[in-house]
């Protein structure tokens, strides 16, 4: 049971990231490599604050910004600079690790006995594992109200024009560049918070700890819209989060059969790779489908 409630919680603070990834990959419709540099860069923030005596929320809020500020690098190589999108997320990764060992001052950074936002006096009452959650949830209802709010305004709006036509939403008097500056640094504002949640639950920050992040994201993305099939922006948010809870209970799964945790990023690459062909089997089998009924007709 408390392997079950293990991953509902990881699942929860993982769908922070992966929302802020569904911001990029489907509403801009563009895949942001700085993924993999904002989350460790989010998790070195909060550690290092949380280490220096700041108060856990605050250190929360940092990671945040802190996520934010990468955003808004790759936004401006990527507008500005005129360098590919691809690219210019590799590049403010690659930077960003630099940073990230400046910050930790080695490789790794632990929390032992530092307050988190994860083991307040009210949350130790707690069972086993539900603080990850009740802290997950909280802020996960948050996220989605907020960005919900946000995407219903006229900004909100031009930035949904944006991802569905630039050109038309340029005809519109929108300024496309701001919009993608925008959706970036919301994206990764999202991630670094998730690096921050995530470092604080696991006890440590690590410069290595982004690596395979962006396949959980898309994993958690694709799960959600595999299960639940079309429905309103603001239920794909929730969609999403659901998800990241149905994979970590897969890879769970996974780990109950015996495989060794070295294995779960091929397996999450796998997972990944089946969940986006899924579609494409559903179509096959439909026009099989159709195709055996017209010849069956006399």
């Amino acid at each position: 049971m408390s392997l079950i409630t293990s991953s509902i919680g990881q699942g929860l603070l993982w769908g922070i990231l992966a929302l802020g990834l569904y911001l990029t990959f489907r509403i801009l419709n563009f895949p942001d490599m700085t993924v993999e540099g904002t989350f460790p860069f989010g998790a070195a923030i909060c550690v290092s604050a949380l280490v220096h005596g700041v108060n856990p929320l605050a250190a929360t809020i940092l990671s945040f910004f802190a996520g934010m500020v990468t955003g808004l690098v790759t936004g401006l190589l990527y507008t500005k600079g005129k360098i590919p999108v691809l690219l210019a997320g590799i590049l403010t990764m690659t930077g960003v690790y630099s940073v990230n060992l400046r910050i930790l001052g080695k490789a790794n950074v632990g929390l032992l006995n530092k307050n988190t936002l994860l083991n307040g006096q009210l949350l130790q009452k707690l069972p086993i594992n539900f603080p990850t959650i009740v802290v997950g949830l909280i802020i996960a209802i948050i996220v989605i109200v907020l960005l919900a709010v946000f995407l219903d305004t006229d900004l909100g709006q031009a930035f949904i024009a944006t991802g569905d036509n630039e050109k038309m939403a340029q005809s519109l008097g929108i300024n496309t560049d701001n919009m993608k500056i925008l959706g970036l640094m919301l994206s990764n504002g999202l991630i670094g918070l998730a690096g921050g949640l995530l470092a604080q639950n696991g006890g440590y920050a690590d410069v290595n700890m982004g690596i395979g992040t962006m396949v959980i994201g898309l994993a958690a993305i694709i799960i959600g819209e595999v299960v639940y099939g079309d429905l309103s922006l603001t239920a794909r948010l929730v969609a999403v989060v659901i998800g990241s809870i149905i994979y970590r209970l897969i890879l769970l799964l996974v780990l109950q059969l015996g495989f060794s945790t070295n294995d779960f990023k091929l397996i999450s690459a796998i997972i990944l790779a089946i969940c986006m062909m899924l579609p494409l089997f559903e179509q096959k089998f439909r026009t099989r489908k159709l195709l055996k009924k017209g010849v069956e007709k006399p």
